[in-house]
């Protein structure tokens, strides 16, 4: 008869995953590109970056519900629910916006550093960060005051960042292939450790359970490091075109939306190894994702696009093609 501990293991060991599919397609059109998408869960809205302004989608009703105007080369949104404000960094502005949640209407514009890029709230310092990419910095927002309250320096690039809600953050350095830790009170970089063979990641995401970090890598694999040792523990193959990363910590998978091979790749635990536990279709040009952990319902930007021309990297957008995609666990 088998040990209780060994048998436990073993039915663990045979539960599958959820399976994946896209349950909803939700027609937004409008005009621009996009970058980030942001899941205000608590409201059900979520916030979509087009390039100028920002469509707000009630994911309840898949139904828009309010724009905000004026956000030139906007990248992302974040919220600081408390407070009842949000934060878009603009990138063409080198600005961040203030925005009431409830009315949608600017409160305020504050300079930060050179093109701003992804942004987000930090709870334990009741900060906004701008991730700076020309300057190579992170720019530190006081929520209370929406005065500047400092600059950190950056090794290089930085991209998407992620936070334990403790005070520290990390943030992927795509030109430098590595990722750097931050002290969200002190203002300074504690810690850095190379991400390789992942390069030029781009996506974040945070298990905090285990102490684990999740780089999509632009080379097709998504590198996970242990933020004790600041070590990689796995290296899972994932789609070509990558952007965004998500972690879902009750069903402790990992995401990555490959906006070039017009997928979403799963990623989980086999036995004690992270690897692929399934390659889900969604559109080409679905790069971006925001996952909203109390519905494990995960949302993702595409469009259509035209043929390109002589000397275009790629064609034009087809005019009030874009879709929000949502996809699910079957039931």
């Amino acid at each position: 008869m088998l040990a209780l501990p060994i048998l436990a293991g073993l039915v663990a060991s045979l539960q599958a995953a959820p399976s994946y599919q896209i349950v909803q397609k939700i027609s937004i059109g409008g005009e621009g590109g996009w970058d980030y998408l942001t899941m205000d869960a608590p409201s059900h809205r979520l916030f979509i970056s087009r390039g100028t302004h920002v469509m707000v989608l009630d994911v309840n009703s898949g139904k828009l519900v309010g724009d905000i105007p004026n956000t030139p080369g906007i990248h992302g949104v974040a919220i600081a629910s408390k407070s009842g404000k949000g934060y878009t960094s603009n990138g063409r502005e080198n600005s961040v916006t203030v925005f009431d949640l409830k009315t949608l209407k600017e409160l305020k514009r504050i300079p930060v550093g050179t093109n701003p890029d992804a942004i987000c709230y930090e709870p334990a310092s009741n900060r906004i960060f701008t991730f700076n990419g020309r300057s190579s910095d992170a720019t530190a927002i006081d929520v209370a005051t929406d005065t500047v309250a400092g600059t950190v320096k950056l090794d290089g690039k930085p991209e998407a960042p992620a936070f334990d809600g403790k005070g520290t953050l990390w943030v992927n350095i795509e030109d430098k292939n590595e990722i750097q830790q931050i002290d969200t009170r002190g203002l300074k970089v504690t810690r850095s450790w190379p991400i390789t063979p992942g390069e030029a990641a781009s996506g974040l995401a945070f298990d905090a359970k285990d102490g684990l970090l999740f780089s999509t890598a632009d080379n097709g694999v998504m590198a996970i490091s242990d933020i004790k040792g600041g070590k990689i523990v796995g290296t899972p193959k994932i789609g070509e075109g990558p952007d965004a990363a998500a972690f879902d910590p009750k069903l402790k998978l990992a995401f990555s939306s490959n906006g070039q091979a017009g997928t979403v790749t799963v990623i989980g635990k086999k036995g004690k190894e992270w690897d692929v536990l399934e390659t889900i279709p969604t559109m080409t040009s679905a790069r971006t994702m925001a996952l909203d952990p109390s519905t494990h319902r995960i949302y993702l930007i595409a469009a259509q696009f035209q043929a390109p021309v002589q000397g275009q990297r790629r064609g034009q957008m087809v005019p009030d093609s874009a879709v929000i995609l949502v996809l699910a666990p079957k039931q």
